[in-house]
């Protein structure tokens, strides 16, 4: 779920600028890459990839867009080179820096996931994926108060929708009972305060869970 919630900011980012230059040769494998349908974005954004004119501002879109299908599909290794190829040819990349730091988190190595949403936050304080990936971070590490305040700064900059996403994940945790409605209340905040303090609670839905009631 954590990776889909980047999805829509990667792709409205991502389609302005390759749209924009793409001639109608190359639509079809541009709509590949930025399709929902794993399979058809791996395949899709590597022919855009292995394209000799391609810039490399799109070059890199292609390769963070690849990255994050793979990891969607598990392939949390395999994804982490083509975040590295996305990062070296953007290094103002804050979406490719939050994704990687994500891998990073999923694969247990805190410290090169803390350092790459570090970096993203400097590039994008606003961001509510970079503030909810650096609270997972620091929950990880057993820094309580820290992941409550990313996961509220998340809040603030994520709004309702997130704050549905957190009720949802919260709910299926068995320690929040209130309504899935999108308003921050204490009752949402003290589930998180109980939800930081425990290794194992994500507050984050599992991918299949709350569509309805976040659509």
């Amino acid at each position: 779920m954590h990776a889909r919630l980047r999805t829509a900011l990667l792709a409205l980012a991502a389609i302005g600028a390759v749209c924009a230059g793409a001639s109608m040769a190359i639509s079809n494998t541009i709509a590949d890459c930025f399709s929902e349908n794993n399979a058809r974005r791996i395949a899709g954004c590597s022919e855009l990839i292995d394209s000799p004119h391609l810039d490399a501002g799109t070059r890199s879109l292609a390769y963070a867009m690849r990255a994050l299908a793979l990891s969607l599909d598990g392939a949390l290794e395999q994804a982490l080179p083509d975040y590295d190829n996305a990062i070296k040819l953007d290094p103002q990349s804050s979406m490719a820096l939050n994704n990687r730091a994500w891998v990073h988190y999923k694969l247990d190595r805190l410290t090169e996931g803390m350092a790459d949403v570090e970096r993203s936050l400097k590039l994008t304080p606003a961001s509510a994926h970079a503030h909810d990936t650096r609270a997972h971070i620091h929950q990880a590490l057993g820094k309580h108060p820290a992941a409550l305040r990313d996961y509220e700064q998340a809040v603030r900059f994520g709004g309702e929708h997130l704050v549905k996403l957190y009720q949802c994940g919260l709910e299926a945790q068995g320690i929040y009972k209130g309504p899935i409605d999108g308003y921050y209340t204490s009752d949402v905040r003290r589930a998180l305060e109980v939800c930081v303090t425990r290794t194992t609670c994500d507050p984050l839905p599992a991918d299949e869970e709350c569509r309805a009631a976040t659509s």
